[in-house]
C-alpha cells in the first residue's frame, strides 16, 4: 500500500470555496469582517467547513493565491485552519448564536443544504428519529433524499409505519414551500444541531485516516507494532483505509472522470509506482493514444522517489474523495452493498 503524507495545497488547483477560505484566514477577523458580514448563511457555512479542515498552510502558498487577488504581496509565518480557530474568529464579528449555530452544522453530516446533509446520515440513525414524527412528514423528508437512501430509510422503519409513509407518499402532490421550510427548520433544531452535538466518530474510523496520511514506512511500523498488540483493531484498521489502490476498485465511468481530474504530471509517477493491475485498468480508460504519451513519459522519467511517488498517489486519492463528496463518483470500500461517500 502507498501512502504519504497530506501533499502541499496547490493554489492552481484550489475551487473557489478553498480559496476565499485561505484568503479570508489570511485577512484575519479585522480586514475579514467586512466580508464575513456580505456573505449569506449557506456561504459562511460552506467556507467555515473549508477553513477548519484546511491544516497548515505554508506562506509561500498563500503569496501564490493572493498573487490572484493583488498585484503584490508578501508573507511570512503560516496559517492553521481548526475547528477552534475558524470558531474564534467567527466569534469576532457574529453573533454567538448564529456562530454556534454555524459550527455544529460543519461538525455535523456534511452537505451544502439540510437534504444533502440527511443523505448523509445512516439511515438507522435517521429512521430512528422519523419514527417518531407524523407519516406525512416522513413522506416529505422521503421526497427530499435521493431514492436509493430513501429506501434503506424505509427498510429501517417499522412495517406498519412504513406502510403508511409510502400510502402517504402516493398521495402526495407539490409540498407548498411554507410546509417544506417548517419541516425543514424542524429538522435543523431539533435533530442535526442534537446529531452534531451528541454523535461520537468512530475511533477506528478516526485512526484509518491518520494511517492514510503516514508516509508507508511510518504506517508499516505502526502497523507491524499494532498487529502485535491488537491484531482485531489492525483489521479493523485495513478494512477502513482507502488506498492508491482501491481506485482499481472504481468503475469505467468513474476512473475516466477521475483522469479528467488529475494533474497530468503526477498521473505517470502515481502509476509509475502502482501495481500493473492498477496501471492496466488506467491505461484501458485512455485514448491510444493518450496512453501511449503517458507510458513514454513515464519511460522517460527513469527511476523514481519513493517519496514522490507516496505524494502523487495520494494526491489522487485525495481528488478522488474529493469527486466522491460532490456526487460525481462513486466509491466502495468492502463487498459492492457496502458503499461510501466521502
Amino acid at each position: 500500500m502507498a501512502k504519504a503524507a497530506k501533499p502541499a495545497l496547490d493554489a492552481r488547483t484550489l475551487r473557489g470555496a478553498e480559496r476565499a477560505a485561505v484568503l479570508l484566514l489570511a485577512l484575519g477577523d479585522e480586514h475579514g469582517a467586512p466580508i464575513w458580514k456580505s456573505l449569506d448563511d449557506e456561504e459562511v457555512k460552506e467556507v467555515s467547513q473549508i477553513m477548519s479542515t484546511l491544516g497548515t498552510v505554508s506562506s509561500s502558498q498563500i503569496e501564490g493565491l493572493l498573487i490572484d487577488f493583488v498585484s503584490q504581496m508578501s508573507s511570512t509565518g503560516s496559517l492553521l485552519g481548526s475547528y477552534d480557530s475558524t470558531e474564534r474568529l467567527l466569534q469576532k464579528f457574529l453573533p454567538k448564536e448564529r456562530v454556534g449555530t454555524v459550527m455544529e452544522e460543519i461538525r455535523g453530516p456534511a452537505g451544502r443544504t439540510m437534504w444533502d446533509k440527511l443523505g448523509n446520515v445512516n439511515e438507522q440513525v435517521l429512521a430512528n428519529y422519523l419514527k417518531n414524527e407524523y407519516p406525512q412528514t416522513v413522506a416529505v423528508v422521503l421526497t427530499k433524499i435521493k431514492s436509493e437512501h430513501a429506501a434503506r430509510v424505509l427498510g429501517a422503519l417499522p412495517e406498519e409505519f412504513a406502510l403508511e409513509v409510502v400510502t402517504r407518499m402516493l398521495r402526495m402532490e407539490s409540498v407548498q414551500k411554507d410546509i417544506l421550510d417548517k419541516v425543514e427548520q424542524t429538522l435543523r433544531a431539533e435533530f442535526m444541531s442534537n446529531l452534531a452535538r451528541t454523535t461520537k466518530r468512530d475511533a477506528h474510523e478516526l485512526m484509518a485516516e491518520i494511517f492514510n496520511n503516514f508516509d508507508r514506512q511510518t504506517e508499516g511500523r505502526f502497523m507491524t507494532a499494532l498487529e502485535e498488540r491488537n491484531r482485531n483493531a489492525a483489521e479493523k484498521i485495513k478494512a477502513l483505509m482507502f488506498t492508491f489502490e482501491d481506485l482499481g476498485k472504481l468503475d469505467a465511468g468513474s476512473i475516466q472522470t477521475l483522469l479528467r481530474a488529475v494533474d497530468k504530471d503526477k498521473l505517470g509517477i502515481a502509476l509509475k509506482g502502482g501495481s500493473a493491475t492498477t496501471r492496466d485498468l488506467f491505461f484501458s480508460n485512455m485514448s491510444e493514444r493518450a496512453g501511449k504519451i503517458l507510458r513514454d513519459d513515464m519511460e522517460a522519467m527513469g527511476p523514481v522517489r519513493l517519496k514522490d511517488v507516496d505524494e502523487a498517489q495520494m494526491n489522487m486519492v485525495n481528488v478522488a474523495k474529493d469527486l466522491a463528496a460532490k456526487g460525481e463518483i462513486m466509491i466502495a470500500q468492502g463487498n459492492s452493498d457496502d458503499e461510501l461517500i466521502y
